[in-house]
């Protein structure tokens, strides 16, 4: 990268930079809102050229501000000076000098910010780049008409004091700073940190009290430049006003500027000449447009911050009414209405309607700084590959869980398992109809891993305690994405059996089919080598850990083999047969290692594999998981 050109550092990185090192921890947020998955703040800055201000820098930013303080003065002061003229070379006159000496100030320092290339989005530090772009632009030459104060500088090369009415119009030139305040609301309104609504209201307001400013100070002006002073709007009312006090007749002009603007119109203040008719008729059509934006701007904020609201308490209400007719229990109830309140609280963090419109690999690049850290904490993937763990980070899948839900239910089909990120939740079991508290999980550990692998009906219940964010990932995904990698296929086999090993013997005991899965695995490799000694001093090892991940590795053929369930007799042989359940195995390599395994299950040897249908199966590589066989 040349040394003209930076990357652009986001707004937000500077202004955490300027925020207390607290917002490093998510603890010091507030509890009403929820942290983003993988908050990171960064400290970094942006490095540039000697000399050269970088754009988002907090203090260019405060610079900034305060200059926006006195565009608010110069757009009151402007057409104030060009109504009542006495003021402009009395005692606003040294406030004006002092203000065109800040914006003077401005325009040097505008030589040395760094400003974002549009083609290339990187930021430009060259300091001649620089100068030609804000020369370029024109940004220079109305910057410097805006600062210059024209009756001093008359002054300076007559010698003469004179405030004629071109200087008040040159003043209006000031006006060219009011860019800054839309630049400004325009950041604001971005600005999570600021309320979309009250931006856009302050905004309104600022706009409307411009409006009624100028209107009224240009109105006067029109009176006051009138051959008979007698013969306008404000003369039929106040005699000789142009010899009373300038808040009187500048009372006037806002009182008559906001009755005309309001539409109220009483009257008592009208167009008198043909000049002051011509400007309300191109005031009043000015006034249609302002209105009808005012209008459709209050609208639009009331409806946006009202939407939600009326959509909750619609969703709210209909499940109360489903509630109510199905005669759902309570817990039920609160947990439809728990899920539903965060669903609102938490739809702006949802990441795939955040990331949807993403380049996938910009999505995986999320992912991976969000979650890798995560994943690879969790015991099933300890000693895996990185092309492993960046292949199943990016397929995982990010979600909020308020407390007292179920996120798993014992004897659901096994189509996700969970990874906690954060929170905690409940491994339950049901017994003689009685909930049993089993163990609690953190972050970290893994919930429905057991029967994803296995598949089976899932053992637990899982719930949660509080608040908690999970990935998840599909046990299609999951499976898709091991069976190409056999080495690490081969650790989380391991990783898994030695988990199995070190679990609670209360827990080991509500896994259905876990001893039997684990004897077949053994036996459908170690029944042809039955004499083989290797086998035999590894069966008599002490470390039982270190034994289940051996003979896992050595023998499973895949890393998750296809499951089958066997029926020792011919399909529709009778009806009480036909509902008699079979057996879940590991479909193995070969036909023969089948009739081995089946002749161990039912006690006699099979020569014949049928379908449910009663089609025959001569091949192992054409069957599906939970296909049927009927082998006799």
């Amino acid at each position: 990268m040349s040394s003209e050109t930076r990357p652009p550092v986001p707004p937000l990185q500077f202004y955490r930079h300027s925020s207390s090192h607290e917002s490093k921890n998510l603890n010091s947020l507030s509890s009403s809102l929820l942290p983003a998955f993988g908050t990171v703040v960064d400290e970094g800055y942006l490095q540039l050229k000697k000399y050269v201000i970088a754009p988002y820098d907090r203090r260019y930013r405060w610079w900034q501000t305060f200059l926006v303080a006195l565009v608010i003065y110069s757009a009151w002061a402007s057409p104030f000076e060009l109504a009542f003229r006495k003021v402009a070379t009395g005692s606003l006159m040294p406030v004006d000098l002092v203000v065109d000496a800040f914006f003077a100030i401005d325009i040097i320092i505008n030589f040395f910010v760094a400003y974002l290339d549009k083609s290339t989005y990187l930021l430009v530090d060259d300091h001649k780049k620089i100068a030609l772009r804000y020369v370029r632009k024109l940004w220079l030459p109305m910057d410097i008409a805006s600062t210059l104060p024209f009756p001093l500088i008359y002054r300076i090369f007559t010698g003469r004091m004179h405030y004629g009415e071109i200087f008040g119009f040159l003043n209006m030139l000031r006006l060219w700073r009011l860019r800054r305040v839309s630049e400004l609301f325009t950041r604001l309104e971005k600005d999570t940190r600021f309320s979309y609504f009250w931006t856009r209201y302050c905004k309104l307001i600022c706009v409307t009290l411009f409006a009624v400013h100028s209107a009224g100070c240009f109105y006067y002006w029109l009176a006051i430049h009138h051959q008979s002073l007698k013969n306008t709007w404000i003369g039929t009312e106040v005699q000789d006003f142009e010899q009373r006090s300038i808040w009187v007749g500048y009372t006037y002009s806002m009182y008559w500027s906001l009755v005309t603007l309001s539409t109220v119109g009483y009257g008592d203040l009208h167009a008198v000449n043909t000049a002051e008719k011509i400007f309300n008729m191109f005031y009043m059509l000015f006034n249609i447009g302002l209105t009808a934006y005012l209008i459709g701007n209050m609208t639009n904020l009331i409806v946006h911050s009202t939407v939600r609201t009326f959509s909750m308490r619609d969703a709210i209400n209909e499940i109360l009414q489903y509630a109510s007719k199905s005669r759902l229990p309570e817990n039920l109830r609160e947990q439809m209405l728990a899920h539903m309140q965060l669903k609102f609280k938490t739809a702006e963090l949802k990441q795939e309607e955040v990331l949807g419109d993403l380049p996938k690999a910009i999505r995986s690049s999320i992912a991976q700084h969000l979650f890798r850290r995560t994943v690879e904490n969790v015991y099933l993937f300890n000693g895996v590959s990185d092309d492993l763990i960046i292949q199943l980070v990016s397929e995982m899948k990010a979600e909020y869980f308020p407390p007292k839900v179920d996120i798993i239910l014992q004897n659901e089909i096994p189509t996700d398992f969970y990874i906690l990120v954060s929170g905690a939740v409940d491994m339950l079991t049901y017994k003689n109809g009685m909930e049993q508290f089993l163990s609690i999980l953190g972050s970290a550990d893994m919930a429905g891993e057991i029967g994803v692998i296995f598949n089976i009906p899932q053992p637990f219940t899982v719930r949660t305690r509080r608040l908690s964010q999970v990935i998840r990932i599909s046990h299609h995904d999951f499976k898709q994405l091991v069976q190409p990698h056999n080495e690490d296929g081969k650790k989380i086999v391991s990783n898994f059996i030695q988990n199995l090993r070190g679990l609670k013997k209360e827990v080991l005991q509500e896994i259905p089919y876990l001893t039997e899965l684990l004897g077949d695995t053994t036996t459908e490799h170690t029944a042809p080598n039955e004499g083989n000694e290797n086998c035999e001093q590894l069966s008599n090892q002490e470390n039982p850990n270190v034994l289940g991940a051996q003979e896992i590795s050595k023998t499973v053929s895949s890393t998750f083999p296809t499951r089958v369930i066997v029926h020792g007799y011919p399909p529709n042989e009778n009806a009480m047969k036909d509902n008699m359940m079979g057996k879940l195995i590991n479909l193995p390599e070969s036909v023969e290692d089948l009739f081995r395994l089946t002749e161990k299950k039912f006690g006699k040897r099979g020569s014949t594999i049928l379908m449910a249908d009663g089609s025959e199966v001569e091949e192992l590589s054409a069957l599906r998981e939970n296909d049927h066989l009927f082998i006799f």
